[in-house]
Protein backbone atom coordinates (compact mmCIF):
# COMPACT_ATOMS: atom_id res chain seq x y z
CA UNK A 1 0.00 0.00 0.00
CA UNK A 2 1.17 3.52 -0.89
CA UNK A 3 0.51 6.32 1.48
CA UNK A 4 1.54 10.03 -0.28
CA UNK A 5 2.58 12.06 2.98
CA UNK A 6 0.19 15.13 2.51
CA UNK A 7 -2.16 11.78 3.35
CA UNK A 8 -0.74 10.98 6.28
CA UNK A 9 -0.08 11.89 9.79
CA UNK A 10 2.77 14.21 11.09
CA UNK A 11 5.82 12.19 10.73
CA UNK A 12 7.00 10.69 14.24
CA UNK A 13 10.39 11.91 15.76
CA UNK A 14 11.59 8.42 15.35
CA UNK A 15 11.05 8.31 11.76
CA UNK A 16 12.26 11.63 11.02
CA UNK A 17 15.52 10.64 12.82
CA UNK A 18 15.75 7.88 10.32
CA UNK A 19 15.32 9.53 6.92
CA UNK A 20 18.40 12.21 8.47
CA UNK A 21 20.55 9.20 9.00
CA UNK A 22 20.12 8.02 5.90
CA UNK A 23 20.02 11.72 4.25
CA UNK A 24 23.58 11.73 6.27
CA UNK A 25 24.92 8.59 4.67
CA UNK A 26 24.20 9.44 1.28
CA UNK A 27 25.48 12.78 1.65
CA UNK A 28 28.40 11.59 3.45
CA UNK A 29 29.81 8.50 1.02
CA UNK A 30 28.72 10.61 -2.25
CA UNK A 31 26.02 7.69 -3.43
CA UNK A 32 22.96 7.47 -5.29
CA UNK A 33 21.04 6.42 -1.79
CA UNK A 34 21.35 6.18 1.98
CA UNK A 35 18.87 4.26 3.59
CA UNK A 36 18.29 3.79 7.79
CA UNK A 37 16.62 0.68 9.60
CA UNK A 38 15.13 0.90 13.00
CA UNK A 39 15.08 -2.69 14.66
CA UNK A 40 12.27 -3.64 17.33
CA UNK A 41 14.96 -2.18 20.23
CA UNK A 42 14.99 0.98 18.71
CA UNK A 43 18.65 0.23 16.97
CA UNK A 44 19.75 2.02 13.40
CA UNK A 45 21.50 0.43 11.10
CA UNK A 46 22.85 2.84 8.50
CA UNK A 47 24.03 2.30 4.98
CA UNK A 48 24.43 4.05 1.84
CA UNK A 49 24.58 2.65 -2.01
CA UNK A 50 27.52 -0.56 -2.59
CA UNK A 51 28.72 -0.46 -6.13
CA UNK A 52 31.48 -2.98 -6.18
CA UNK A 53 31.49 -5.21 -9.66
CA UNK A 54 31.43 -8.10 -7.47
CA UNK A 55 28.62 -6.78 -4.94
CA UNK A 56 26.20 -4.38 -6.19
CA UNK A 57 23.58 -3.56 -3.37
CA UNK A 58 20.79 -0.59 -2.99
CA UNK A 59 21.53 1.32 0.50
CA UNK A 60 18.26 -0.67 1.90
CA UNK A 61 19.33 -3.95 1.21
CA UNK A 62 22.82 -3.14 2.61
CA UNK A 63 20.83 -1.40 5.99
CA UNK A 64 18.70 -4.71 6.49
CA UNK A 65 21.81 -6.77 5.95
CA UNK A 66 23.93 -4.61 8.43
CA UNK A 67 20.81 -5.54 10.90
CA UNK A 68 20.34 -9.18 10.55
CA UNK A 69 23.87 -9.65 10.41
CA UNK A 70 23.68 -7.43 14.03
CA UNK A 71 21.60 -9.89 15.38
CA UNK A 72 17.88 -7.95 14.74
CA UNK A 73 15.07 -10.01 14.84
CA UNK A 74 12.74 -7.67 13.32
CA UNK A 75 12.02 -4.26 12.29
CA UNK A 76 9.67 -0.75 13.70
CA UNK A 77 10.25 1.23 10.39
CA UNK A 78 12.97 1.51 7.43
CA UNK A 79 13.71 5.04 5.60
CA UNK A 80 15.38 5.62 1.80
CA UNK A 81 16.57 8.74 0.66
CA UNK A 82 16.87 9.14 -3.24
CA UNK A 83 16.35 10.66 -6.19
CA UNK A 84 13.92 7.72 -7.22
CA UNK A 85 10.20 8.23 -7.70
CA UNK A 86 9.81 4.72 -6.11
CA UNK A 87 11.20 2.02 -3.64
CA UNK A 88 12.32 -0.91 -5.72
CA UNK A 89 10.74 -4.24 -5.47
CA UNK A 90 13.64 -6.33 -4.08
CA UNK A 91 14.36 -3.29 -1.27
CA UNK A 92 10.45 -3.70 -0.04
CA UNK A 93 10.90 -7.65 -0.07
CA UNK A 94 13.84 -7.25 1.73
CA UNK A 95 12.02 -5.14 4.66
CA UNK A 96 9.61 -7.51 4.42
CA UNK A 97 11.66 -10.57 5.04
CA UNK A 98 12.89 -9.10 8.43
CA UNK A 99 9.97 -6.47 9.27
CA UNK A 100 7.20 -8.56 8.58
CA UNK A 101 4.18 -7.19 6.35
CA UNK A 102 3.19 -3.42 6.88
CA UNK A 103 6.79 -2.49 8.21
CA UNK A 104 6.72 1.49 6.44
CA UNK A 105 9.72 2.19 4.38
CA UNK A 106 9.61 6.10 4.26
CA UNK A 107 10.50 7.27 0.50
CA UNK A 108 12.62 10.93 0.98
CA UNK A 109 13.84 12.76 -1.33
CA UNK A 110 17.72 14.30 -1.63
CA UNK A 111 16.54 17.14 0.57
CA UNK A 112 15.16 15.25 3.42
CA UNK A 113 11.65 15.60 2.75
CA UNK A 114 9.18 12.67 2.77
CA UNK A 115 7.58 11.91 -0.16
CA UNK A 116 5.35 8.97 0.58
CA UNK A 117 5.58 6.10 2.82
CA UNK A 118 4.90 2.04 1.47
CA UNK A 119 3.64 -0.38 3.78
CA UNK A 120 5.33 -3.38 2.99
Amino acid sequence: MLVRMSEAAPLDPEDRKIITLARSARARNGVPEGAAVRDETGRTYVAGTVALPSLPLSALRTAVAMAVASGAKSLEAAAVVTEAEAVADEDVAAVRDLGGPGTPVLLAGPDGEPRRTVQV
